[in-house]
């Protein structure tokens, strides 16, 4: 089959200023890539019909299939029926079954169809009308010359469900079944420059253009892609996710795109029947809020202290006021005491403390703005382990990066605990 060259049009004048943003043309986008489909552009446009019309034209004569979203109400100002039947020369017919469906779906809901509502009986000549089984407004493919527009309502999940529905098939049909997939591998803490170097030798064997670093906020995903029948394309990425896994080594904490740092280390603490409590300062409760995201995590996190305070490190941590005195509250010393103590006093096998300086102020020569100092306590009666780490940025960067080390601390420390069998990244 040819190569398919698609563009994007996201319709709608509140997509111009900040009230909405177009995560259409990313849910459009992300099928196209499923089956390799070249996207050459996405535009962006107004509720003005002839702005909408002169678009279409350019969209038509460049692609094989134009995919357009938005201004298919009942509103004066919904005017892509109109402007896509300018574009093509085509008119526009009202469809009695197409307006009958409507009436009935009007019924449901104990309402009329009202004279503007009519409008969106309103089909391209020659078009086929798709059903819309969530929302009043049906979409339409128009197909000509071996090319394809389609328009879909803008309400997303109208036009999810309708894409599934019907341009899924299209693609299938017009690729012949050869589908892109992508397969996620995620590593912490480890800086894009790394992951990039280890991954060298993959490049080599396997082509760069099929693997991407991505980096985050504490967080590299490595994106594997394979394109070609199903069978060809699983059997690529698992060579490829294995010589990967093989090349990150314990990096990695986790495949998958849905797959979470804090995921992991719950699921580590499940299989270990170890319970876990966080001890925050400067972190106020991050590392504590990510934990409880996980859903059945009260299995194994009994819960967290917030001791923003020296007072309250002693009162609820026991830790030492005589080492605040002699340390400070953002200390090696401290971190650990932290640690320790949350797991006596919550009663928890682990225990993960975070104490550090995260601006803009607050800073010294020996302690920049950044400075965070973590501990791992547990599980049983091995050594407390401690990192310190200095990371720039905003207030808000520090400690979102200072959340991420501990949990990445407490997936290896956890994982080095684990019987043999146990032991590795989830997926």
């Amino acid at each position: 089959m040819p190569p398919v060259r698609a563009t994007i049009l996201a319709v709608g004048s509140e997509l111009l200023s900040t009230e909405r943003l177009d995560t259409n043309s990313l849910r459009l986008t992300a099928l196209l890539e499923r089956f390799g489909v070249e996207l050459a552009k996405k535009s962006v446009i107004g509720d003005l019909e002839g702005e909408i019309q002169r678009e279409l034209e350019a969209l038509w004569a460049t692609s094989d299939l134009v995919l357009v979203s938005g201004g298919l109400g009942p509103t004066g100002d919904d005017l892509t029926r109109e402007a896509a039947a300018a574009a093509l020369g085509v008119g526009l017919e009202e469809r009695a079954a197409t307006l009958e469906q409507i009436e009935r779906r009007f019924a449901a809901m104990g309402r009329r169809v009202s004279p503007n509502n009519r409008k969106q009986a309103q089909v391209l000549v020659g078009a086929e009308v798709l059903e819309n089984p969530k929302g009043t407004a049906p979409g339409q493919l128009f197909e000509r010359d071996g090319k394809a527009l389609f328009l879909f309502p803008g309400v997303p999940f109208e036009l999810d469900g309708m894409a599934a529905d019907a341009l899924v098939p299209w693609l299938e049909r017009r690729t012949g079944g050869a589908a892109r997939e992508t397969w996620t591998i995620k590593v912490a803490m480890r800086p894009e420059s790394e992951v990039d170097l280890a991954l060298a030798p993959a490049y080599a064997e396997f082509g760069q253009e099929w693997m991407t670093v991505l980096a985050g906020a504490g967080e590299v995903r490595v994106l594997l892609t394979a394109v070609g029948g199903e069978s060809a394309r699983r059997e690529r990425l698992a060579v490829m996710r294995a010589r990967t896994l093989e090349l990150l080594g314990d990096s990695v904490f986790g495949e998958g795109a849905e797959t979470t740092l804090e995921g992991v280390v719950a699921r580590l603490l499940a299989d270990g029947g170890w319970t876990l409590a966080t001890a925050e300062s400067c972190t106020g409760g991050l590392v504590a809020e990510r934990m409880t995201r996980v859903p059945g995590v009260s299995a194994v996190f009994v819960g967290g202290v917030v001791a923003y305070s020296n007072e309250l490190k002693s009162g609820l941590l026991d830790v030492a006021p005589e080492l605040l005195a002699r340390c400070g509250a953002v200390s090696e010393e401290v971190a650990r005491a932290m640690a320790t103590g949350v797991c006596r006093r919550l009663g928890s096998a682990v225990g993960v403390s975070l104490t550090g300086i995260a601006g803009p102020g607050g800073g010294s020569p020996e302690k920049p703005v950044g400075t965070v100092h973590v501990a791992v306590a547990g599980p049983g009666d091995g050594e407390v382990e401690h990192r310190v780490a200095r990371f720039p940025g905003s207030r808000e960067r520090i400690r979102m990066f200072a959340a991420q080390m501990a949990l990445e601390m407490l997936r290896r420390r956890l994982t080095a605990a684990m019987p043999a069998e146990g032991a590795g990244a989830a997926s």
